[in-house]
């Protein structure tokens, strides 16, 4: 049982709080049940599994398939695990995993192309909510929070290890190659004309989606095919850009769905 903040693996484990030390290690944070469940069944690799020995009888089942994964397991006291998590009451188990490359987004259905988000609570909910909605996947500017920020991980409720997703080195550029593999870019912006459901959805589409406070680049907004609203009451500024990028998704998927069943 490891015991000591000394020991090196809780010394690794701890310097992955921070996302310049996940980028130069490739290693990234799991926390908590939920997640390592998920991560189970999704078939991630895991490195590293760090639990109580209270988790471990309360939780057998999970414990014998990771067991049986080949994953490293090490049982620690309920104080490292507080020392090696970034949430205040972890509930047990934390874990390590190295992120994996040619996870990319192909170009067909619906994918979104998300410019400076910098709210990792955000960022989770959309791709939760993508992969809710049947989603291609996401592109994710270089400068937006983290993507394997722990708060991501979390707030995306496990669909992280299911949605194929993408860091941009430069969106602009990877918004030409969907438009020229026959994607339709659309933006939302207050100042449109169209409203978000005249939309048609049966084309590949990418959904551009700016950061919280600024919203989408004039750049960027000025490359696209459709330019939407979502129409708000006298009053409301804007929504949140979890909830915008929901009811886009879900049109698009009320609408391919409706053709499906026409179609049969």
């Amino acid at each position: 049982m490891i015991a000591s903040l000394q020991n090196p693996l809780v010394k690794q484990m701890r310097k992955l709080h921070s996302a310049k030390q996940r980028s130069q290690q490739g290693v990234f944070l799991l926390e908590g049940t939920h997640l390592l469940e998920e991560a189970y069944a999704a078939k991630y690799p895991l490195e590293c599994v760090c639990c109580t020995s209270q988790w471990q009888e309360n939780h057998q089942q999970l414990w014998q398939q990771i067991s049986q994964s080949g994953s490293r397991i090490e049982i620690v006291t309920p104080e490292i695990l507080q020392a090696i998590a970034t949430t205040i009451n972890p509930d047990g188990v934390v874990a390590t995993a190295t992120r994996q490359q040619g996870r990319e987004v192909p170009h067909t259905g619906i994918s979104l192309a998300l410019e400076t988000l910098q709210d990792p609570g955000n960022l989770g909910t959309i791709i939760r909510t993508a992969a809710a909605a049947g989603a291609s996947g996401l592109w994710l500017s270089r400068d937006s929070v983290d993507l394997d920020n722990p708060k991501v991980l979390r707030a995306s409720a496990g669909q992280w290890f299911r949605l194929p997703m993408v860091v941009s080195q430069d969106l602009r550029q990877t918004v030409l190659q969907c438009q020229a593999a026959g994607m339709q870019a659309i933006a939302t912006l207050p100042t449109a004309k169209m409203t978000y459901w005249e939309v048609d959805w049966q084309r590949p589409s990418v959904i551009l989606l700016g950061n919280e406070g600024a919203g989408l680049s004039a750049d960027l907004a000025a490359m696209t095919d459709l330019q939407v609203q979502i129409p708000l009451c006298a009053g409301v500024e804007s929504l949140n850009v979890g909830i915008a990028a929901a009811l886009l998704l879900y049109e698009a998927q009320r609408q391919r769905s409706q053709q499906q069943v026409e179609s049969t």
